[in-house]
């Protein structure tokens, strides 16, 4: 993934004259270019999303299944979605089934209880 990082950064500079020694990040925050992770978790919790509202392929949609509590919190309100065992801490916590729920639950409740994305 390293030259996945640096291409476009070369690139960058290369296309805007920028110099070769001054700091990038700043160039690359006022493009609204993000690193190649934040995007991939973006693109999968949009994936999430899609799913719980109906709008995803069926196979997606049966991956989620939502989180019922035996007891009853405060928290229980919430558009939480259960997380099945992993088998493989390396790679199984890597696959979609796995992942896509994990950063799901992670978001705050406002996210997670929207009705619609605005970009």
């Amino acid at each position: 993934l390293h030259a996945y990082y640096s291409l476009p950064r070369h690139l960058l500079r290369l296309l805007t004259g920028f110099n070769r020694r001054h700091h990038i990040t700043p160039l690359l925050a006022s493009l609204h270019w993000f690193p190649v992770r934040f995007r991939i978790e973006f693109k999968i919790l949009l994936i999430s999303f899609k799913a719980l509202l109906g709008l995803a392929p069926s196979y997606i949609t049966e991956m989620l299944t939502p989180y019922e509590s035996v007891r009853s919190f405060r928290s229980s309100g919430g558009n939480l979605v259960a997380v099945p065992k992993s088998r493989l801490k390396s790679k199984g916590d890597r696959a979609f089934a796995i992942r896509a729920l994990l950063l799901w639950n992670e978001l705050p409740e406002e996210i997670m209880l929207a009705d619609c994305v605005f970009f």
